[in-house]
């Protein structure tokens, strides 16, 4: 991952990247634990700003600390970065469940991909988080102009393409509509929809949220043949956004990941 992490660095000093309202100064983060061993690969659209600050905007650091900084690194800009600082960066994104992972966030997801005998906090069977984005940024995607997402899109496909084709990933799992969209358009894939009744979020006293799956099967990403047939599982209900979604609704979904799983393994 050492050559993904230093192409994401050079990323970081483009002019365009200003104006993405990027955490320029936070380290790229290509993974969520080590996507060289992992089997099963949960996708976001891109990094929480908690990922590098605390709830009051404070730079995490010390033992609270996730991920690497300019400051974290004693380097005043990422041009400065040499290998030292990206194999440092890489371990930070492999051992990220062995420190202070963001277990508000990612407990809900490791719940969802547990029926498949994954995990993100078990070596012997390891998972792994990705993102369309590996930035994090000031603001929530939802707060991105058009514009904005377009641009982070474009310069971060053909690194999470490059990831997937060297990783042994056999599932990817989708978290959520706009992950689903943005995946199915980077994939050049229409993915299988179906209507889930058990999953509808309610609104009000009669307002419903349907809910969704999607299925399919991928052997290109953005271009870039993967080494092998992907599966890809998704659902429209971000579990961690969406309001309404209740344990239940998170439990239907994990049952439904693990009968499809299931059926291909047998």
């Amino acid at each position: 991952m050492d050559s993904t992490v230093a192409s994401l660095l050079s990323i970081l000093g483009e002019a365009r990247i200003s104006e993405t309202n990027v955490i320029s100064w936070g380290s790229p983060v290509p993974s969520f634990g080590d996507a060289s061993r992992s089997r099963v690969a949960t996708l976001g659209l891109n990094p929480s700003n908690r990922e590098f600050v605390d709830t009051s905007g404070i730079e995490l650091n010390g033992e609270s600390r996730r991920f690497h900084t300019l400051g974290s690194l004693g380097i005043a800009r990422w041009s400065d970065a040499r290998k030292s600082h990206v194999r440092l960066i890489v371990e930070s994104c492999r051992a990220y469940f062995e420190r202070n992972p963001y277990d508000a966030w990612f407990r809900q997801l490791d719940h969802i991909i547990s029926g498949t005998e994954a995990s993100y906090y078990d070596e012997a069977a390891s998972a792994c988080h990705l993102d369309l984005i590996p930035f994090a940024t000031a603001c929530k995607w939802t707060g991105l102009t058009p514009a904005q997402r377009s641009i982070l899109l474009d310069m971060s496909m053909g690194a999470l393409a490059n990831l997937l084709r060297e990783s042994p990933i056999q599932i990817i799992i989708l978290n959520g509509r706009s992950v689903v969209e943005r995946f199915q358009e980077m994939a050049r894939a229409d993915l299988c929809k179906q209507i889930m009744p058990d999953w509808s979020l309610r609104r009000g006293k009669d307002g419903v949220v349907a809910g969704y799956s999607y299925k399919g099967r991928v052997r290109v990403f953005a271009d870039v043949k993967l080494r092998r047939e992907i599966l890809v599982l998704g659902f429209n209900h971000n579990i961690q956004s969406s309001f309404g979604v209740t344990n239940q609704i998170r439990t239907a979904i994990r049952n439904w990941i693990r009968d499809e799983v299931s059926e291909v393994g047998s």
